[in-house]
């Protein structure tokens, strides 16, 4: 019997409760009734959590010129929506981490999902836009739903990363062809599940094909063709080991300049080892793929 994204999504035991924290802190910044010193109270209740998140306000990805010691300082110099998106970005890795395939290594496909995030993270600062962080977790997020095809059904998910492999034919039209989806449709509706902002949703969602975006087709852009740099830049894959064609409207959409990409690359090049250690919650969990 087929399934649809969101009966997969909705009877997916394998989906985890993102953290207490990050469900009150978002809860919190949604609302008028609590103070910055509020939501500095809720995080530092959590001593792991507040660790990570100053060792990363405190790393090159942000290379402020003092340091900073503590949650309150951190919101006052990024803001509370930021550090929200921090939370959510080191929660997820944890969130899946135990995941189990023999498709792909949960390392190449955290190193491909950084390496994104930190694109789209280049990408956004480069054309000035605000609340840069909720592009990089998008990035970082833009193909969690394979993680749940993978786990869920793995047949089709093996019989899709063979014919794309094979056949030189995208991914996500593949796994539409054999099982009526794709891994962004997927991605979009356990963000739904989770209920993170919608922006997050549609760029996920429709990172492959941005021309669908109704609400943010920008952000969506970003998303796809930060995804396209970082399948470049060759650091890791979530099984598709081809370059895809860039959207013909993607780059209309987020109105970019022609010279950009090497730019984006170069810093993508500084930060990811960093990144990567900082986001990961732990050494690789090495898993044979297929060949």
């Amino acid at each position: 019997m087929s399934l649809s994204p969101k009966e997969m999504v909705a009877g997916a035991i394998e989906i985890a409760s993102l953290p207490e924290v990050f469900l009150r802190v978002n809860e919190m910044i949604d609302s008028p009734r609590y103070s910055a010193a509020d939501i500095s109270t809720v995080i530092s209740s959590d001593p792991g959590l507040t660790a990570r998140l100053l060792k990363i306000v405190n790393s090159a990805f942000y290379s402020f010129p003092s340091q900073i010691d503590s949650i309150s300082r951190a919101i006052t110099i990024i803001g509370t929506r930021e550090l929200r998106d921090l939370i959510l970005a080191t929660s997820v890795v944890r969130v899946f981490k135990g995941i189990p395939n023999d498709l792909v290594t949960m390392d190449d496909f955290w190193r491909h999902s950084i390496c994104c995030g930190l694109a789209a993270r280049a990408l956004a600062t480069k054309r000035g836009e605000r609340l840069v962080e909720r592009f990089f977790v998008a990035g970082l997020l833009h193909d969690i739903g394979s993680l749940l095809i993978y786990r869920k059904i793995p047949e089709l998910a093996r019989e899709a990363l063979l014919r794309c492999q094979h056949n030189d034919v995208p991914l996500y039209r593949v796994e539409q062809d054999i099982m009526g989806f794709d891994h962004a449709a997927v991605g979009g509706e356990i963000l739904r599940k989770w209920k993170l902002p919608e922006h997050l949703q549609e760029a996920v969602e429709f990172h492959h094909t941005p021309s669908r975006a109704e609400q943010f087709p920008r952000d969506t852009a970003l998303i796809h063709i930060a995804d396209v740099v970082a399948d470049a830049m060759q650091y890791g894959n979530s099984g598709d080991p081809r370059v895809p064609p860039m959207d013909a409207d993607a780059w209309r959409f987020a109105e970019l300049n022609d010279d950009i990409i090497a730019s984006v690359m170069d810093d993508v090049e500084k930060q990811f080892s960093a990144t990567m250690e900082l986001i990961r919650a732990e050494p690789p969990n090495v898993i044979a793929k297929i060949h």
